[in-house]
């Protein structure tokens, strides 16, 4: 079973920099989108970023200047770059990559996940 595995969490200081890497344990045919979710405690996962296979980006407005995806297509690796980081910033970081197949019934879709990554944000 093909796994995404992550790198690259830790902790910081407030106003400081990381970044997390996530790439396949395998092979991965036809995938798609690649992102980063995260999840607070007592709080629901949401999504941070994400990027098309064309290098389209989406990012949720309390990290937008901060944080920067990117996607090397050649190993479907994904980064995340995140600076000025804050403590609300502090949350386990899963990476996902979705898998897009075109089928005799139309098209399907399944999503791969990494095993999360602790960033915390602390003086």
């Amino acid at each position: 079973q093909v796994q995404l595995v992550e790198s690259g969490g830790g902790l910081v200081q407030p106003g400081g920099s990381l970044r997390l890497s996530c790439a396949p344990s395998g092979i991965i045919p036809s995938i798609n989108g690649m992102g980063w979710y995260r999840q607070a405690p007592g709080k629901q996962r949401e999504l941070v970023a994400d990027i098309t296979n064309g290098g389209s980006t989406n990012y949720t407005d309390s990290v937008k200047g901060r944080f920067t995806i990117s996607r090397d297509n050649s190993n479907n690796t994904v980064y995340l770059h995140m600076k000025s980081l804050k403590p609300e910033d502090t949350s386990v970081y899963y990476c996902y990559a979705r898998q897009r197949i075109i089928t005799n019934s139309g098209p399907r879709e399944y999503d791969y996940w990494g095993q999360g990554t602790l960033v915390t944000v602390s003086s």
